[in-house]
């Protein structure tokens, strides 16, 4: 369900907003917020909701991994999208879970008209890093639909 109002999004947004994402604001187009759900180091899996308002998505990037790795996202409120190079964008909504396997190109971020949050899952792997590209472009985003 497309949600535009802060309001109504917060009832909905189960796992909380969080807090501004400043230390990744450089590699989004809008506001995200992060909201972390396990502490990093103490627990061998990271678990965050990332909300997105209307509009915010990230740029593309890659989750490198030698093995293992890559990200799952469990769709919690809101709409939103995900896209892999070279592949049509796949709607997101409640329930949605999208595996992001480990080397693959992709992005994602809240509809133009509705607010979006999902758990990010990082999955272990070794010789893990990311790598932050280009903005999603501002044309392809508008066509989608």
């Amino acid at each position: 369900m497309r949600i535009k109002d802060k309001a109504a999004f917060d009832n909905e947004n189960v796992f909380g907003l969080g807090q501004p994402n400043t230390a990744y604001a450089q590699y989004f187009i809008g506001n995200s917020y992060l909201n972390p759900l396990t502490e990093a180091g103490k627990c061998p899996v990271f678990l965050a909701n990332v909300t997105f308002e209307p509009g915010c998505r990230n740029n593309w990037h890659i989750h490198h991994a030698s093995s293992g790795g890559g990200q799952r996202r469990i769709c919690t409120a809101g709409e939103g999208w995900y896209q892999e190079e070279g592949k049509a964008a796949v709607s997101l909504t409640p329930g949605t879970v999208i595996t992001i396997p480990a080397n693959v190109k992709h992005w994602h971020g809240a509809k133009a008209d509705s607010w979006f949050s999902h758990i990010a899952v990082e999955v272990p792997g070794e010789e893990t890093s990311n790598e932050w590209l280009e903005a999603v472009d501002d044309e392809a985003y508008a066509g989608l639909e």
